[in-house]
């Protein structure tokens, strides 16, 4: 049994020592902390066997959030329905079209640490981490990037309504995104642009069995790729920059040598990773390598224990961007609902990484910082950074 909620907020990396001691309890564990019991699915071989397996259903999409708050296309579709909608979204974010992307990207990071670096000092969470995805989401949308300071609160109130708490002010943020989406897409139809280089203008476009993308579908199908884009970015550099500050010779090494960065980045997400589970529930009887998983049972697919199990991963809580295997982490899931996104955030990242520290080569975290993470999904509320300004 376990009867930890993940819910709650701890001190900083609080919830992977309290995922890891679980893990070496069982490969299978009932949680018991919520309205309703959960099975968590603790270790890598496993974890990794649910994630591709059609047997688990997203009809539960997160396992400590079951009465789901607000739709999510196309996480929470299953089968043919799924593969339809991501043959549709799939180009925009295929490595080709990352390439697109890398001139604005590059421009935008190099505009903040023009920004920020004469300061000394940043809170780097509010002041850069949450900032950058934003506008690389609005120039990937085709909207105003002026328009960023609107969707910052409305993101955070969504995933604090994820997490437990304002539920009621959760969904009020979920209707203006959707309220914003909507004016958006109904430019778009009346001012169509290239559906080729327009994911909106695309979204339009496209038939799916000779039919169109219904109206309100489009608009959770925007506003699903806008949570997932900047909660994760933003997390991410939260908890690598928290490590590259406390480990000089692992930041050190970045600097002079820019070549490690992909996989410094590898290895920060197996390390650190932020969706620490994928929820599923048993569409029928399973076998996880001879464990017993019963049909209808909600299931937590445990990729914050799975990267850091060490019978998968050699002395995993060691950062080593050097080790064998060090992108067969499960950070960004396995199957056929692997991430939408995760060749636009590799990019993200490597790009911040090698322009900051090449502006930015030695950094601290402020001596009085005391680290909290919020819980479920993770995230670090503040990262103070400081550094000398010659």
């Amino acid at each position: 049994m376990s009867h930890t909620n993940y819910l709650q907020p701890r001190p900083v990396l609080g919830h992977y020592e309290v995922l890891d001691r679980e893990r070496e309890q069982g490969a299978l564990l009932v949680n018991d902390s919520m309205p309703w019991e959960f099975t968590m699915v603790t270790r890598y071989d496993e974890v990794r066997a649910a994630l591709q397996s059609p047997a688990f259903s997203c009809e539960v999409t997160n396992a400590m959030n079951v009465p789901r708050q607000i739709d999510i296309i196309p996480n929470m579709l299953d089968g043919e329905e799924h593969i339809k909608i991501r043959k549709v979204i799939n180009p925009f974010f295929s490595p080709a079209a990352v390439k697109r992307m890398t001139p604005f990207a590059l421009e935008r990071v190099r505009a903040l640490l023009d920004e920020l670096q004469p300061a000394g000092a940043c809170d780097l969470v509010s002041d850069f981490a949450i900032r950058y995805p934003t506008e690389i989401f609005l120039e990937q949308m085709g909207v105003p990037l002026s328009d960023a300071d609107m969707f910052l609160p409305w993101v955070e109130t969504v995933f604090r309504g994820f997490m437990g708490s304002e539920k009621e002010a959760s969904q009020v943020a979920s209707s203006k995104i959707e309220e914003y989406f909507d004016a958006t897409v109904q430019d778009r139809r009346a001012n169509l642009r290239d559906p080729n280089l327009d994911l909106v203008s695309r979204l339009i476009e496209a038939r799916i069995d000779g039919e169109p993308i219904p109206h309100g579908d489009i608009l959770t199908i925007c506003k699903t790729l806008m949570l997932a884009g900047l909660d994760t970015t933003r997390s991410a550099l939260g908890y690598i920059y928290r490590h590259l500050a406390l480990n000089p010779a692992d930041r050190q090494r970045i600097v002079d040598d820019p070549g490690v960065i992909p996989n410094a980045v590898e290895e920060c997400l197996r390390m650190y990773p932020l969706v620490i589970q994928a929820g599923r529930l048993a569409a029928q009887d399973v076998d996880l390598n001879g464990h017993q998983v019963g049909k209808g049972t909600i299931t937590w697919l445990g990729i914050g224990s799975a990267n850091r199990d060490p019978r998968k991963f050699e002395n995993p809580e060691t950062y080593d961007p050097d080790r064998a295997g060090v992108n067969q982490h499960l950070a960004f899931g396995a199957g056929p609902h692997r991430c939408l996104g995760m060749h636009l955030a590799r990019l993200e990242l490597a790009l911040v990484l090698r322009e900051w520290h090449a502006r930015i080569p030695e950094y601290r975290l402020r001596g009085d910082a005391e680290l909290m993470e919020r819980g479920g999904q993770l995230s670090l509320n503040t990262l103070p950074l400081e550094w000398d300004v010659a």
